[in-house]
């Protein structure tokens, strides 16, 4: 698997949602400046995770986005299939029914896909929030946000 810019930059805007109080809206704009991202595709990625239903927008003076769930009920693994990230392994890849090592690595990859797929199915959004605070804290650091 790898992790892509989408992905990346789809985790820090939701890590910044997650810490506006009450999780109310906040502008694309200042979501990019406080995680330096380029605010264009940054919207292109809040709309990917809005029709998926991981965020809200709000119109108006004070709109923008925000999260439609908890942070708990907002797992990695759906931030990241949202936004078209994939950790499939070995895409369009069939084994040779003559080669044993063929088969044994495939079932190995597949086994290996199911492991990581649970894992990131089982980290969810206010698990990442705590290690991001809990890092900061070790370093003695305020609790500013930029990942």
């Amino acid at each position: 698997m790898k992790l892509t810019t989408r992905g990346h930059y789809s985790v820090k805007a939701l890590l910044d949602l997650s810490l506006q109080p009450r999780f109310g809206p906040t502008s694309v704009k200042s979501i990019a400046k406080r995680q330096e991202l380029p605010a264009p595709y940054l919207e292109k990625l809040l709309i990917e995770m809005r029709r998926a239903g991981l965020v809200q927008s709000v119109r108006g003076s004070q709109g923008g986005y925000q999260l439609a769930r908890q942070p708990a009920q907002i797992s990695l693994g759906q931030i990241l299939e949202a936004v078209g990230e994939t950790i499939e392994p070995l895409p369009r890849h069939f084994p040779d029914a003559t080669q044993a090592e063929d088969w044994v690595t495939f079932s190995l990859w597949n086994r290996l896909h199911k492991k990581l797929a649970e894992a990131l199915y089982s980290i969810s959004l206010e698990d990442l929030y705590y290690d991001v605070r809990s890092w900061q804290a070790a370093l003695g650091e305020e609790t500013s946000f930029i990942i």
